[in-house]
């Protein structure tokens, strides 16, 4: 008999987070499990079709105060109906932030429920005061989860010890990368506002905030092309700095840092590309840096990155700057992530074992 496991996410807008539910959606095996997705805002920004398989459901949103008052407070004045969708073996908050996603979760009949951790929780709550409040509000919720799924190995040690689920199972379950997406759409039009023959090319994907440490790359970048006129960099993501970056950008390497916005299809772009650069302060688990693998780009990144991808090699702040300058054009290796994608299929189907 299939298995029935239901997915609760805020929405499918821009993020890594609902960009990785979006791409294990499509490719669970729906012989083998009977998905369901509840969300809470209708619309999905990533191009491509959910399976007709999947079952979606839109819930109204809860009110906002909710995420702003003690979890078991907020789950006991929302009055929802979670029995008319029947029992589940598996019951998943994707989300891991979002008081309705955990408040589905924790609702429904089911057999086990477990809780997704995409970022380091220590360093977050060091980094962000909006985290914190959320925090000290969300945490009793901690407790009635039967597990946990931290994205990287270097995830859970920190939600252990601040969590206080000593005594909880996890499982590292990585980031699902829908490789045959990204062939297909790679050959796409890039639509670039500058030719690229002539230039080095780096490029960066991801929102303009301060986790992806956009602020350390731009004054490093800009460093470099002082040394190498040839480079360039473009990067790809919207977010809350984007402004500050853009005038960070102008005012130390006019015309060598292009922002080109969130990009349904950054994989075009990344195909035009010559290297990828990242450097983010903390990471769950980087979508980009692997989408970046499949592509072939040579990886460019911070060594603190190196605890949340599997076989990375990061560098410090003058050997990265060192490389960069050393970069050259150089043949496209890409990678399929065959046996990478396999484990995490089969990772999913033992949860609900």
């Amino acid at each position: 008999m299939k298995k029935r496991i239901a997915f609760f996410q805020e929405d499918l807008g821009p993020g890594g987070i609902q960009k990785s539910l979006f791409n294990l959606l499509r490719n669970l095996d729906y012989d083998r499990v009977d998905a369901e997705l509840f969300l809470f805002e209708e619309g999905c920004f990533f191009e491509g079709k959910l399976p007709d398989a999947l079952k979606v459901h839109i819930l109204p949103r809860p009110p906002r105060a909710y995420s702003f008052l003690p979890f078991r407070t907020a789950r006991k004045l929302w009055k929802v109906s979670w029995d008319q969708y029947g029992e589940y073996d598996l019951a998943a908050d994707f989300n891991s932030y979002q008081f309705a996603c955990a408040a589905g979760t924790l609702g429904v009949r089911v057999k086990k429920r477990v809780m997704w951790i995409h970022n380091n929780v220590e360093i977050k709550l060091e980094n962000e005061w909006k985290y914190r409040v959320l925090w000290h509000f969300f945490r009793g919720k901690f407790p009635l989860y039967d597990g946990f799924v931290p994205c990287s190995p270097a995830l859970w040690e920190p939600f252990r010890r601040l969590s206080g689920r000593d005594d909880a199972e996890h499982r590292v379950i990585a980031n699902y990368i829908d490789v045959s997406e990204i062939r297909r759409r790679q050959a796409e039009d890039a639509d670039l506002p500058q030719p690229l023959g002539e230039t080095v090319n780096f490029a960066a994907l991801g929102k303009l905030c301060h986790q992806k440490g956009y602020d350390l790359m731009i004054p490093l970048f800009a460093a470099c092309c002082r040394e190498r006129p040839d480079l360039r960099l473009f990067i790809m993501g919207d977010g809350p700095d984007r402004a500050v970056l853009e005038q960070l950008a102008e005012q130390e390497a006019p015309g060598k840092i292009i922002f080109l916005g969130a990009r349904r299809n950054p994989y075009a772009v990344l195909d035009r590309m010559d290297a990828f650069l990242s450097t983010s302060r903390y990471e769950g688990q980087p979508l980009n840096i692997e989408e970046a693998k499949v592509i072939g780009l040579p990886i460019y990144c911070s060594k603190n990155l190196e605890a949340y991808s599997e076989g990375l090699h990061g560098l410090e702040k003058e050997e990265l700057k060192a490389a960069i300058l050393a970069a050259r054009k150089t043949p496209k290796h890409p990678d399929d992530l065959e046996e990478y994608n396999r484990r995490i299929l089969e990772s999913i189907y033992e949860l609900t074992q």
